[in-house]
């Protein structure tokens, strides 16, 4: 009985030392997705009209010194189309100016289609917030759409009777919500500004 207990003892000690290693040993946890930091510009706005003459459109607005005005796409574009791009961001807002001439239903019904329509599949939310501004005559709906969408904020503006604007946030780059989260709202305000600052001119 003895010796069964001096050969058991060192056996015993082994597995108290194995136990005690194995209660230590620091566990790998999987560290939460981190992003690079994005340092973003203080806000600061002149106006379009001023900056940009040529384009003899009946309006203006502010938009960021940290952007500059460009033509849409294409050899061709239409009249009205202009960009606001920050190079520094890959970000672009597209701008598309319109005559209002009784048709006011189609253009907003062709907003609806290009710019929210076809980005439903990949939203996982369209928020819809009204534009009422009786003082300056500007009507119209600013999207929100959350998720992984190419675009993250749309806008159609109008005074219901000549003028027409629409607008879209977009990035060149691959859509990701959670990366793109503060610059997104970094620049929904900066299109929240063009809005509120929008005026009207007599054609």
């Amino acid at each position: 009985m003895g010796k069964l207990s001096r050969i058991n003892l060192p056996l015993a000690f082994l597995t108290i030392a194995v136990a005690s290693f194995v209660s230590c040993r620091e566990v790998a946890v999987p560290k939460p997705k981190g992003y690079f930091r994005i340092d973003l510009p203080q806000k600061k706005y002149r106006m379009f009209n001023e900056a940009d003459q040529s384009r003899n459109l009946p309006l203006k607005f502010e938009y960021p010194v940290y952007g500059n005005i460009s033509e849409k796409d294409g050899d061709n574009p239409e009249p009205g189309w202009f960009n606001i791009e920050f190079p520094a961001y890959k970000a672009r807002i597209y701008l598309t100016y319109k005559d209002v001439n009784n048709n006011l239903e189609s253009l907003t019904e062709q907003t609806y289609t290009m710019n929210v329509k076809n980005h439903i599949t990949k939203a996982d939310a369209i928020n819809e917030q009204l534009i009422d501004d009786n003082k300056s005559r500007v009507f119209g709906i600013l999207y929100d759409l959350k998720g992984n969408t190419a675009s993250a904020v749309q806008f159609y503006v109008t005074d219901s009777t000549n003028h027409y604007l629409r607008g879209s946030l977009y990035f060149e780059s691959e859509p990701n919500a959670d990366s793109l989260a503060p610059v997104i709202d970094f620049f929904r305000a900066d299109v929240i500004h063009l809005i509120e600052t929008l005026k009207w001119k007599e054609k």
